[in-house]
């Protein structure tokens, strides 16, 4: 999904175009401390907006300083490495297809403070800039990469405070100090302008236990990327819609951390045949609509599960594409 154990971008590069020759990615390293982090690494793209930090969070700064400098150095290197990997791994010139992702605009508004202490999402003229130039930066982060490695590129934008956004379950700067819920229509509006302001397709990702996939369906993202273990039946009808609206899904089918005994990919491609039988869709589905990942990054994982997780991920992908009516019972 981005983000990837270690500190090192060119190793990390290289294990990810590897093992993932239908849509490999721009390695995250959250390892690496400030500014390499999912938000962080956002003041490397905003346009005419820095971060700096504070006590508590990331917050606006009204100049460059080293956080700014640091971001922007970690996701030089990020891109000195992919394009060297992929120069020298043969990727050059073929139909290989790269994902970057980036800070959605929402969580990142949850997650950036103003000057005052305040969350971005407290100030609605805040929000709208913070998004504009999200969407600017993205773009032009895109299209330096397209431009890079001769290569069509897919956007990620990650979501997990998105649910806490639309509940105003947000601790403000103090006790007394609130977060207002963002009625959906204004969310969608804002993730629309991201969206929209892109060039490349848009998957949006939300690996949170409760995401919002009614509003999720109805953005113009051309993907949703979801936690499997967290789709319940109450989902079922907004999955089955979102599927016949034309979206794939990207179904987090691998868990994030190593789970105790062997797993093979049978176990793990079973909940999505399940998933896909329960919408009465056909099998065939699965090698057409559906992805297959992690269920959320995995910077946070030891290095031999990272790199298993990939594998079974491979495995249950060409399982759906090549037999997926031998998985398992209807």
């Amino acid at each position: 999904m981005g983000s990837w154990p270690g500190t090192d971008p060119r190793e990390a590069t290289a294990t990810v175009l590897g093992e993932l020759p239908d849509l490999a990615h721009l390695v995250e390293l959250p390892a690496r401390g400030i500014g390499a982090d999912m938000i962080g690494r956002m003041s490397a793209l905003l346009v005419d907006m820095r971060l700096d930090t504070s006590t508590r969070a990331y917050r606006l700064a009204a100049r460059p300083g080293a956080v700014s400098r640091r971001a922007r150095d970690l996701l030089r290197a990020d891109l000195d490495a992919l394009e060297e990997v992929w120069e020298t791994s043969g990727s050059a010139g073929t139909d290989r297809v790269i994902k970057l992702q980036a800070a959605g605009p929402l969580t990142l508004a949850a997650q950036i403070e103003l000057p005052s202490g305040h969350r971005v999402l407290t100030d609605p003229g805040a929000v709208r800039d913070l998004s504009e130039s999200l969407a600017e930066g993205v773009a032009a982060h895109a299209e330096e990469v397209r431009k890079r490695l001769g290569a069509d590129v897919v956007v990620q934008l990650d979501e997990p405070n998105l649910r806490e956004v639309l509940d105003g379950a947000l601790r403000g700067a103090s006790v007394l100090d609130t977060v207002r819920a963002v009625p959906e229509p204004e969310a969608q509006a804002v993730l629309d302008r991201v969206i929209e302001a892109q060039r490349a397709p848009v998957v949006l990702h939300d690996c949170s236990a409760n995401p919002p996939l009614p509003l999720l369906r109805r953005t113009a993202a051309v993907a949703l990327a979801i936690d499997v273990a967290h789709i319940g039946t109450a989902d079922l009808d907004s999955l089955g819609e979102t599927l016949d609206a034309g979206k794939k899904l990207v179904l987090g089918l691998i868990p994030t951390t190593e789970p105790a005994g062997t797993v093979t990919w049978r176990e793990i491609a079973e909940p999505g045949v399940r998933l896909i039988d329960r919408l009465g869709f056909p099998r065939a589905t699965l090698a057409r609509r559906i992805l297959v990942a992690p269920a959320c990054g995995l910077g946070g994982a030891p290095l031999p599960w990272a790199r298993r997780a990939l594998t079974l991920a491979a495995e249950v992908t060409r399982a759906y594409a090549e037999d997926p009516e031998s998985l398992g019972a209807r």
